[in-house]
């Protein structure tokens, strides 16, 4: 596990988003959780530029968050508007 995502902080996101730390399968959750993990991996990433294998599992990371958010704006519209803009997600 990466050394900036801890246990007691994928709890706190989860207990955020989530409603409550053990629903990790909310996609809210899931949401919160990559995006979280994407700024970290970019912050990385702005330091080390040539590590590519990092570069590549960004890129998976985002096209993840996007198909839960499109599944989430194709459930409930108001909660992806709330989530995105809880998030600071641009769309």
């Amino acid at each position: 596990m990466a050394e900036y995502l801890t246990p007691e902080k994928k709890r706190e996101i989860f207990k955020e988003y989530g409603g409550s730390e053990t629903n990790t399968g909310s996609a809210e959750a899931q949401v919160a959780l990559l995006t979280y993990r994407i700024t970290e991996l970019s912050k990385h990433l702005a330091k080390n530029h040539k590590d590519h294998s990092c570069r590549r599992a960004l890129l998976t990371m985002v096209g993840k968050r996007k198909r839960l958010l499109r599944y989430i704006a194709n459930k409930d519209i108001v909660k992806y508007r709330e989530l995105t803009a809880k998030l600071g997600i641009r769309k």
